[in-house]
């Protein structure tokens, strides 16, 4: 359980410095390496970082599935079975009202 959260710590990471890097109209710090990268080139450079965006989203999708089905069982059953002893032991205090006097409803 302990390695699903970090990696999904790592994911988070990755895919905000990633996000990060990349600007809304297809520039950003990508732009800024066109010169120094003409083999690549900042088309397939855009490309690597859309794709690995999808990727990271993804997979951050999934670890919190999983994290969700792991834990999500455990914890419940033990809140319920705490709340039923709290409601077990609960003592219902008394409204001086006497039932038997109550007017039915119409």
């Amino acid at each position: 359980m302990i390695i699903i959260s970090i990696l999904i710590f790592i994911v988070s990471l990755l895919l905000m410095g990633i996000v990060l890097i990349q600007n809304s109209k297809g520039g950003g710090l990508a732009s800024g390496f066109s010169s120094s990268n003409q083999i690549v080139g900042v088309k397939r450079t855009t490309d690597f970082l859309e794709k690995g965006t999808w990727v990271l989203a993804i997979s951050l999708l999934v670890l919190c599935l999983i994290s969700t089905a792991f834990t999500g069982t455990t914890v419940v059953d033990e809140q319920r079975s705490d709340l039923e002893e709290v409601i077990g032991n609960a003592v219902v205090p008394s409204s001086g009202f006497d039932d038997s006097e109550a007017p039915l409803p119409e």
